[in-house]
């Protein structure tokens, strides 16, 4: 029973449309996730951060947290900061995806704080919901207008920890067209923190 969840989300990587790698979980560290987020290995997060170290979508593109592994962090680790709601992906432009409720009493689901607006959307998905999504393909589609000629090969070099930096940025009308641009792999850390910057500068965060 508590394999189960895991069962679908392996069905799901196994036939992606893109490559999906499986890190491998440190059971102690994965425990010790699973025992700070209080969730059970029924759940999809919680079968996610048991069995893998998180999970490395499309060429790298996507990060989905799990237990945590060289250069990812676990999801316990990332919390949105003043809500309490885990952090559970990145991406390699400095995108975030947090599962939170949009208000006192609703389910959570899962939000995105992306790099072209610079604001938190709720994506109106549970965690499972969003997941199986984004095996089965949504991917391609979500990051449609934040992608140019060759990325897979340019975000495959890059590593788990570093994050694309594009002058001018995504946010900006001069940046966006991603071929147009500088782009360059900085920590990942260090890209966000400069998006959430940015948006509280500009009022949006």
């Amino acid at each position: 029973m508590e394999q189960s969840a895991w069962f679908e989300i392996s069905a799901l990587v196994a036939a992606a449309p893109y490559p999906v790698e499986v890190l491998p979980a440190d059971p102690q560290r994965a425990g010790a996730c699973l025992g700070a987020l209080e969730i059970t290995t029924r759940s999809w997060l919680g079968a996610v951060v048991v069995n893998s170290g998180g999970l490395v979508v499309d060429h790298g593109w996507l990060r989905v947290l799990g237990g945590g592994h060289d250069g990812l962090p676990d999801v316990a680790a990332e919390m949105v900061a003043g809500v309490g709601r885990p952090v559970v992906a990145f991406d390699v432009m400095g995108g975030q995806f947090a599962w939170l409720q949009a208000e006192p009493g609703a389910r959570p689901t899962v939000h995105y704080f992306g790099p072209e607006d610079l604001a938190w959307q709720d994506l109106e998905l549970g965690y499972g919901e969003w997941l199986e999504a984004m095996l089965a393909g949504a991917v391609t589609g979500f990051y449609e207008g934040l992608r140019w000629p060759g990325w897979e090969a340019e975000v495959a070099g890059v590593a788990l920890d570093q994050g694309i930096s594009a002058l001018p940025p995504p946010w900006t009308t001069q940046g966006k067209d991603l071929s147009m641009v500088s782009r360059k792999p900085i920590r990942l850390a260090e890209l966000v923190s400069v998006h959430q910057e940015f948006a509280r500068q500009l009022g949006s965060l």
